[in-house]
């Protein structure tokens, strides 16, 4: 809890600082800067231990800022992570700054898994009613897992609806061994 919200003041600290039209190109970069820091062993070391120092930290931070294509105004931002001991929070501050610019954009990101690929016209259908029922534009991602068996998984912020064959046989095994 205190990470999360540790991340959203920093989000919104960041947000505020730029216009309006870096913002797109902000939130690839942290995105990726947050990926990156989850998927490699090898920075979350250079960030977390003591036998590098915080000018070296922050020059990693900044070419990796860089080369993701981060506008200017975040190597001062990163050095900023750095010095408050808040490396650590890159993924949840992308994650936080999504939001942000979704809010901005009047949009909503939606996830929805299924269990086999939905074709063009399905998805096209699905974004139109999920467009209707929040009220707003929608972004959306579709995943597959075929462990589901049929149905849907919606993913809306922290919201999920399931209405998946596994997820109600699973219901079903619940209130058999209760009986």
């Amino acid at each position: 809890m205190v990470k999360s919200s540790v991340a959203r003041r920093y989000a919104r600290a960041l947000f505020e600082l730029l216009d309006p039209g870096s913002v797109a190109t902000m939130r690839a970069g942290l995105t990726d800067l947050g990926e990156t820091y989850s998927t490699s062993p090898q920075l979350k070391h250079v960030l977390v231990s003591p036998a590098f120092g915080v000018e070296q930290k922050q020059a990693v931070l900044a070419a990796l800022g860089r080369k993701v294509g981060c506008p200017p105004v975040v190597e001062g931002f990163l050095a900023q992570l750095v010095k408050k001991n808040r490396g650590g929070c890159l993924p949840e501050i992308a994650d936080a700054f999504a939001f942000l610019a979704d809010q901005a954009k009047g949009t909503q990101q939606v996830t929805v898994c299924s269990a086999a690929t939905l074709d063009r016209e399905e998805q096209d259908r699905l974004r139109r009613q999920l467009c209707d029922l929040l009220r707003h534009d929608v972004d959306l991602t579709f995943q597959t897992d075929p462990t589901l068996l049929a149905g849907l998984q919606i993913r809306i912020g922290s919201t999920v609806v399931d209405s998946t064959l596994r997820s109600r046989l699973a219901a079903m095994q619940s209130r058999l061994s209760r009986a």
